[in-house]
């Protein structure tokens, strides 16, 4: 696990102009700001908001034993986009599980698909539908609101700094939120998904010109199936920040494990898979750090 550096400065007095949800409210000064930011040159940020794997030895205790395993991660997804360092892109990475909070999911806890199975912001479920803590155990609303502030906050903070930084330099900016997923979870979505599954709100957070053009990059491959705005439309993450009106544009791809890793315990990395899908990616990744508004 890397370690985190001290990202203060980065935190942004003012976030991004009209964003409901970003305060100017700061962290405890003891909260652990327990992420990473590699900031790059080009107009593109790369968020994963659910890479992390860390849990706090203060809630550990309280948790199934199965939960330590942390299955729900996205295993490894920061690994696999480290080619977009030399695409001069900036990448987000979190360290702290979602167990703890879940970073792309709004700080009132509403429902991110409602009358659909969801986790919570702080979830109390597995992705299966089984509890994560011991009886009784679950955090209150003090305690949820204190991991909002420790956690979630700076994240967020931060994220908007960094879109606020690219859309100074550039003009505009461009957010691509990477996620992955066990293919079939049939608590939270019938069959099987496609390997890549785009999100842009239904074209709300993106330029329709950009959400082509991601459109006829899978459209030039056949080895991987996939579809926009599908059953995953865009979290809390693309929702909140792609506002093409403000110059900020914001894609997520939910891409299926089995596209670059197993799908089964301990949930290994796959060499061949990973180098196959790689191209298909990068090709994504170039497209969203070349674009440019009409």
């Amino acid at each position: 696990m890397r370690a985190p550096r001290d990202l203060r400065p980065l935190l942004p007095s003012h976030p991004l102009s009209g964003d409901p949800l970003m305060t100017d409210q700061r962290p405890p000064a003891a909260a652990p700001l327990s992420f990473e930011l590699h900031r790059g040159r080009s107009p593109l940020l790369i968020s994963f908001p659910h890479v992390g794997q860390l849990i706090p030895e203060q809630f550990r205790h309280r948790l199934v034993p199965r939960a330590l395993e942390v299955e729900d991660t996205d295993w490894n997804l920061d690994r696999l986009y480290g080619f977009a360092r030399e695409l001069d892109a900036s990448l987000l990475i979190p360290s702290t599980s979602r167990y703890v909070v879940d970073l792309n999911r709004p700080s009132d806890n509403q429902p991110m698909y409602p009358g659909q199975n969801n986790t919570e912001l702080c979830p109390t479920r597995f992705f299966t539908g089984e509890p994560l803590y011991r009886s009784g155990c679950e955090p209150d609303s003090a305690e949820i609101g204190e991991r909002v502030a420790s956690w979630w906050q700076p994240y967020h903070q931060a994220l908007a700094a960094e879109l606020e930084r690219l859309r100074g330099e550039h003009g505009h900016a461009v957010l691509f939120d990477a996620h992955s997923i066990k293919g079939e979870l049939p608590w939270l979505f019938p069959g099987q998904l496609p390997d890549m599954n785009i999100g842009t709100a239904s074209g709300a957070s993106c330029a329709p010109s950009l959400r082509s053009a991601v459109e006829t990059v899978c459209a030039k491959q056949s080895r991987y199936s996939w579809v926009i705005d599908g059953r995953f439309k865009g979290g809390h993450i693309t929702r909140t920040y792609g506002r093409p009106k403000s110059n900020v544009h914001a894609v997520q791809l939910e891409m299926s494990w089995r596209a670059y890793m197993l799908e089964a315990p301990p949930y290994a990395w796959h060499s061949v898979r990973a180098a196959a899908v790689t191209p298909l990616l990068e090709s994504l990744i170039r497209t969203l750090r070349d674009w440019r508004p009409r």
